[in-house]
């Protein structure tokens, strides 16, 4: 936990409230989980999906 508070009080979120750096640090948070969930979907079932590329 020492890291994250580290890493916030040298960023340009240290200036910001605690409801906003909440609002920032949970969207990324969204982003990173739906990347990772993404990832996985293609790991998956990868090999069974066509994709064309082109018009």
């Amino acid at each position: 936990m020492d890291v994250i508070n580290e890493i916030i009080e040298k960023s340009a979120l240290s200036a910001l409230s605690i409801w906003s750096k909440s609002f920032v640090l949970v969207l990324f948070s969204a982003i990173v989980l739906t990347l990772m969930t993404m990832l996985g979907v293609l790991l998956l079932y990868g090999s069974q999906i066509h994709i064309q590329f082109g018009y």
